[in-house]
């Protein structure tokens, strides 16, 4: 069971990830967001892959079902585990779905205590109803007579860490191949010493105690003090530490990250980076180096990271 100090420093630390949306909207971003109509397809929300309250999926069909066989872009929302919903990503997902795309928007359940009490929810349950809902997208898909024959999974800040568990721990048991992950912001790995915007690096009591607290909040398992001071905590933090489960097999990635960012560690993302580099993975990594986590300050390369997931996506999953 979790003390009541793990749950508390979860929920005050990563309760704030609803920040992960853009804080400016730029006047580019436009090319990449649409407002749903039925002149781009059908819109099934809600519908169920699991007896969970929040295990809903939308399912996005473009308007062309003659193709004998289509992509996937499922896309994650923000919200730092705890908050957030599939719809706040609607014009994302339009805007897919007008390429051409399958899309979908999945929930997962939120992390939540009443009265000092945890709900059960963690980063591993979630990736594990994530992994559980993949199927059945794909299988709602086809019986809507859009076969799916690949996929990208992708997400923001909270969205982006489960979107790289799957497609880096999970992609190898996926109904169809994976053939790209995109993203932003999403923490990527947990070692206490790239932590340093909670203060975890440093030696002391209190930092140790406050890296088993998040961590063993994150991973739905208690962690130790002990396991943190002697490093055996990298090992128990291995099923959702994305990082861990990087191949030469992985999917191309692209990702981009805050140099400012003070929710979730930018040392992590170097961390990412150098496991993508000595995979031989195909990978862009946009460090934006006046921004934080909204990635708000630096226009020009949030541009060129949008580009990027477009580039990519007529590269590894080309609409025919």
């Amino acid at each position: 069971m979790f003390v009541l100090s793990s749950i508390v420093v979860f929920m005050a630390f990563f309760g704030i990830g609803v920040a992960s949306k853009f804080l400016i909207v730029p006047s580019w971003s436009k090319d990449y967001s649409v407002e749903w109509s039925d002149e781009i397809g059908t819109l099934k929300q809600d519908l169920a892959y699991g007896e969970g309250e929040a295990n809903k999926f939308d399912l996005y069909l473009p308007k062309d079902g003659s193709r004998e066989t289509y992509g996937l872009v499922v896309y994650l929302h923000a919200g730092g585990f705890t908050s957030g919903d599939k719809v706040g990503d609607r014009e994302m997902l339009s805007w897919l779905c007008s390429k051409g795309y399958v899309g979908a928007g999945i929930n997962y359940t939120l992390f939540a205590e009443l009265n000092g009490v945890s709900n059960g929810a963690s980063v591993s349950t979630q990736a594990d109803e994530i992994k559980a809902a993949i199927p059945k997208v794909i299988e709602a898909a086809e019986a809507e007579g859009y076969p799916i024959d690949k996929m990208a999974v992708a997400g923001g800040s909270a969205g982006h860490a489960l979107a790289m568990i799957y497609a880096y721990r999970d992609g190898a048991e996926a109904p169809v191949p994976v053939a790209l992950t995109f993203g932003a912001v999403g923490p990527s790995c947990f070692y206490r010493e790239d932590w340093d915007n909670y203060g975890f690096d440093q030696e002391t009591e209190e930092s140790f105690l406050g890296a088993a607290g998040i961590f063993s909040a994150m991973l739905g398992e208690a962690i130790s003090v002990e396991e943190i001071k002697d490093g055996s905590y990298i090992e128990r933090m291995k099923p959702i530490c994305a990082t861990a489960w990087i191949t030469p097999d992985a999917p191309p990635t692209v990702v981009a990250y805050g140099r400012h960012d003070r929710i979730q560690p930018f040392k992590a993302s170097l961390r990412l980076k150098e496991a993508l580099e000595e995979n031989g993975v195909d990978y862009k990594y946009f460090e934006l180096p006046h921004s934080g986590h909204g990635l708000q300050n630096d226009n020009a390369i949030s541009k060129q990271w949008s580009e990027a997931i477009e580039e990519y996506l007529d590269k590894y999953m080309p609409v025919k």
